[in-house]
């Protein structure tokens, strides 16, 4: 039911009109409104003269709406005078807009106008909603005597809230040394020992998902689509097992792997193993992809480019070579050390490539332009692994030692660390758990987790990847992964190519086209055998009619083309052609377009 208008009753005693108009223009402030009331206030007042109960209406929903406008509009001129950051203004634009000097209606233009301005208008919202991100990276701050790296863990520990203290833990473990690795919404943790020992768990939670010894040696671990699906790569094959430790596959194709890696919007599984090969296999479709040998030897570096989905591999001559499952051939060469390659890392954006070498010496490189260092780093030992937070900071394992650096801005000789920690024993491998200021130190006799204030993203994209994500989110989240899947033909160096037409080769068609649709029949020059006894009539007749054969056939072969090239085009079947919509049996429940009468 609508709402009912209020009704004011005066009987006499209330207040009278001067009474109700000065509150009127107390409400409303405005000299028009206050004689439009005045007027209302009359005409009642005159309607109503004969009888016993004196009732005046008013209208509450235009009262309330006038009010409220104004209310909007006060606010609207004082939303405008706060200034708007440029460069957030800028981060937020959706480019230039569309020219109108092609737009021949009238109101196809006053329409695109409009687009225009709440484009506009969004991103001017969403540049001034950015200050309700207030979870910003903290770092640990101390006093001017003292230093960060002096800090121990036990007194980050005493000094933070319980959620977070309890994010510290160490396991004691006796089957290292281990390779460890989080899922990409950092909520679950897989570790696999040297000896055998697998186990996958929540390690948030602290809530068991799987634990198994699979008797053989185990070289790494990767998780697949998400915790219910992981892969271990064993002594001669790798194993693909459950979220309950069920073995699923057993991928012969992959034998004496040694490192691994998973490319989740291309669902494909990367593995390097001890002879040099490297493998893509489709784990969507259980179809292998690429096998080739990358002529390097043993491969004991590798790692994945977030940002074009390209392998790379270090080697000992000190070449980060990049590789892709569509070429035998890498895609680029960078000499980064001159001496051999001792760990390489990519950050989460896929901007810069840090390397180590035996120099004693880490070097940030642009992997998008291939240039550098942007910035060294000096070490009194080589360091034996690289890994890069998803806020730039990067954490290097020197035996039993972890050091964590801030973000490098200039190429310094002498930098300091942000942290320091001492395992119980060598590290074997380390990640930054993304989402979480959390750096998970697997060793020869356990796993650490260790707390690094300010190397999380605080600010997660839910539809990207959810720490908190529910089972119905992660079955939906399955499906679309599934639809959006990227073909592997489209890793290259330069994903931004892919979206660029092809110009010349599209020129060369085109004119291509145009020169079979105008083409004409050639000009046959034809002179026949001069015989004896033949007369000029006979000769001349000869030469017209295999002229004319000549002529039919020629026409008939660009006849022929046309036909083919017009087939082609209605059924749409050009090798670079993408359809919009594919032909279904859903396609009868479409509206059918109306015939012109």
């Amino acid at each position: 039911m609508g709402k009912e208008t209020k009704r004011y009753f005066d009987d006499g005693a209330g207040e009278d009109g001067k009474t109700k108009i000065k509150k009127e223009r107390n409400k409303f402030g405005r000299e028009e409104d206050v004689a439009k009331i005045k007027k209302e206030i009359k005409d009642c007042k005159t309607d109503i003269d004969g009888l016993d109960m004196k009732v005046i209406r008013v209208n509450d929903k235009k009262t309330h709406h006038d009010y409220w406008g104004i209310k909007k509009s006060k606010n609207r001129k004082k939303l405008l005078e706060v200034p708007v950051d440029p460069d957030a203004l800028q981060r937020h634009s959706r480019g230039k807009g569309l020219s109108l000097s092609g737009v021949k209606s009238e109101f196809q233009k006053i329409r695109q106008k409009r687009n225009e301005i709440n484009i506009e208008f969004a991103a001017e919202q969403a540049a001034r909603a950015e200050v309700l991100l207030n979870e910003e990276e903290g770092y640990l701050e101390v006093d001017d005597d003292e230093e960060t790296m002096e800090v121990s863990q036990a007194e980050i520990v005493d000094n933070v809230d319980i959620t977070t203290a309890a994010k510290h833990f160490n396991l004691q473990l006796d089957f290292g040394p281990y390779r460890m690795r989080y899922t990409r919404n950092g909520a679950n943790l897989l570790l696999g020992g040297k000896k055998g020992h697998v186990a996958a768990f929540n390690w948030v939670k602290k809530s068991l998902l799987c634990e198994m010894n699979v008797m053989e040696s185990v070289h790494d671990v990767t998780w697949l689509m998400n915790q219910t699906m992981f892969a271990v790569a064993q002594k001669n094959w790798v194993h693909v097992y459950d979220g309950k430790g069920t073995e699923l596959h057993c991928i012969k194709a992959m034998n004496r792997v040694s490192r691994m890696e998973y490319l989740p919007y291309h669902f494909l599984l990367n593995t390097a193993n001890e002879d040099g090969f490297l493998t893509w296999m489709d784990v969507s479709i259980g179809q292998k992809v690429a096998n080739y040998n990358a002529r390097m030897g043993k491969i004991s570096m590798m790692c994945q480019n977030p940002w074009n989905a390209t392998t790379c591999i270090g080697n000992a001559k000190g070449v980060v070579s990049m590789w892709s499952p569509t070429l035998r051939e890498p895609l680029a060469k960078m000499l980064c050390h001159s001496m051999p390659l001792t760990a390489i890392a990519v950050d989460p954006t896929g901007t810069n490539l840090a390397t180590a070498g035996l120099d004693r010496t880490i070097k940030i490189w642009d992997i998008r332009r291939l240039e550098g260092p942007t910035a060294t780093y000096n070490l009194q030992t080589a360091a034996s692994g690289i890994d890069l937070s998803q806020k730039g900071l990067m954490a290097i394992s020197m035996g039993n030692i972890c050091e964590v650096y801030k973000k490098p801005s200039l190429i310094q000789k002498n930098v300091k660390p942000y942290l320091r920690q001492r395992a119980p024993s060598t590290i074997s491998n380390f990640r930054f758990c993304p989402y979480e200021d959390i750096l998970g130190i697997a060793t020869a006799s356990g796993f650490t987790s260790m707390i690094v204030p300010g190397s999380g993203e605080p600010n997660f994209d839910t539809l990207e990847a959810n720490p908190f994500q529910t089972l119905s989110q992660r079955r939906e989240e399955e499906v679309h992964q599934l639809l959006e899947k990227i073909p592997y033909e489209f890793i290259t160096l330069n994903p931004a190519q892919i979206g660029e037409v092809d110009v010349p080769t599209m020129k060369t068609r085109m004119e291509a086209k145009v020169k079979l649709l105008t083409m004409k029949p050639p000009k046959i020059n034809f002179e026949p055998r001069t015989k004896n006894r033949m007369s000029k009539a006979k000769r001349i007749k000869n030469k017209q009619i295999v002229k004319d054969t000549m002529r039919k056939e020629a026409i008939k072969s660009i006849q022929e083309a046309k036909e083919s090239l017009k087939r082609q085009e209605e059924q749409q079947e050009s090798p670079d052609f993408i359809p919009l919509e594919s032909n279904s049996v859903l396609d009868r429940f479409r509206e059918k377009k109306k015939g012109k009468k």
